[in-house]
């Protein structure tokens, strides 16, 4: 019976090892992660960087993102919920990373439609039709295009943007950027700077809130 006891204690003692040693572990990487990204902070956010929210605000979310992304998509209600909830203290800068095939021209379009200044529109109407405009995985840009009927877009100043040497340098610098911060898929989180080591919707929200917390 004792030499029961003492099997029994010594396996609880060897799995709380591992779970201390892998908490540790995971906290050192997420450290790591943030000091790289300190380390790297010109890359988070560029001039040119589409921005939704006061500009003023002092805690700024940066998300990488692929219009394609179903996460991308489902994010992005609560990501403007957490401005909502916090009126004038928090801003949302969006950065491209299109991984999906074809997606590189959805965000042209993205951005073209930015000088037209009707990117909040038209990124709503790319998540809001997005089983019309992707098949297996793959971004279809012709179905796209047709979904943007009704928001007021000069259809062919869009198509002509669309060619802007312009755009395509910022789709490149943001693709770098992530890069270099070692951001390799969607979306990719933020929040002054500090990266969204730990994903999910209550680490986003929680991290928001500690900078909320510390700013204001």
């Amino acid at each position: 019976m004792k030499k029961n006891i003492i099997v029994a204690a010594s396996g609880i003692f060897f799995v709380g090892l591992f779970v201390l040693a892998t908490t540790l572990y995971n906290k050192q990487q997420d450290g790591e992660l943030n000091r790289a990204s300190m380390d790297n902070i010109d890359n988070v956010q560029r001039e040119h960087s589409a921005i939704m929210g006061p500009l003023d605000a002092k805690v700024t979310i940066v998300e990488f993102f692929d219009p394609a992304c179903g996460t991308c998509s489902a994010f992005y209600p609560f990501v403007k919920k957490l401005m909502d909830d916090n009126p004038g203290k928090v801003n949302l800068v969006l950065r491209y990373l299109p991984l999906h095939q074809n997606s590189d021209v959805i965000v042209s379009i993205l951005e073209a439609s930015r000088l037209q200044d009707r990117f909040a529109e038209t990124l709503s109407r790319a998540y809001q039709s997005r089983d019309r405009w992707i098949e297996h995985h793959v971004a279809k840009p012709q179905k796209f295009w047709q979904q943007l009927a009704g928001l007021d877009l000069d259809m062919k100043k869009l198509n002509e943007d669309l060619q802007s040497t312009e755009i395509a340098r910022r789709i490149k610098l943001d693709m770098q950027d992530a890069q270099a911060l070692n951001v390799n898929k969607t979306p990719g989180f933020f929040v002054n700077g500090k990266r969204l080591t730990q994903f999910g919707y209550q680490q986003l929200q929680d991290l928001v809130e500690s900078e909320i917390a510390a700013s204001y």
